[in-house]
């Protein structure tokens, strides 16, 4: 069986989030939105499940929005293999009066940024750069905190005890 990278592990493990995490994340995206002046940014996981979200949404389904940037983050991951890269880290897509950021953040989640003419893509990109960055320092410091209290992460043991005590439950429904 060929050896997976530490990325390629990280990838495949679920995110798991607690309220904690989604708290700074927040504080972050906040004042990402602050300074660059885009409308909204939302935290998506690969899979295509909305994390967390800031700014002015009222006009977008967010879920809907999370399901189909995670499709278009996958099809477009599939173009740069054929052109012998691993995978493109942002895409942009320019509208009339809209536009999307859409990036990797720390290989483990996809930063969505909607914004107008209020800002410009050059401000969008190197706020997002800054974000991204911040966003991985939380994901490492909550992985780091659960691994020495022990805590919050689901082990083994737990999926046992549960299997468990589902079988003694339907034991007694019979």
């Amino acid at each position: 069986m060929p050896e997976t990278s530490h990325s390629e592990q990280m990838r495949r493990e679920r995110l798991v989030f607690y309220a904690e995490d989604v708290d700074k994340i927040n504080a972050v995206l906040e004042e990402f939105l602050a300074d660059s002046q885009a409308r909204a940014a939302l935290l998506v996981d690969r899979e295509g499940h909305l994390v967390t979200k800031k700014g002015l949404t009222g006009t977008f389904d967010p879920d809907s929005l999370a399901a189909l940037v995670a499709g278009s983050f996958a099809a477009t991951r599939e173009l740069a293999k054929l052109l012998g890269e691993t995978e493109f880290s942002v895409i942009f897509h320019q509208g009339k009066n809209e536009h999307i950021h859409i990036g990797l953040a720390s290989d483990r989640s996809l930063l969505v940024v909607i914004f107008d003419d209020r800002t410009t893509v050059g401000m969008v990109r190197v706020y997002c750069q800054e974000l991204t960055n911040r966003i991985g320092e939380i994901f490492k410091s909550a992985a780091a905190e659960r691994k020495t209290k022990g805590g919050g992460a689901l082990d083994a043991s737990f999926g046992q005890a549960a299997a468990d005590r589902l079988d003694e439950f339907f034991k007694e429904e019979k």
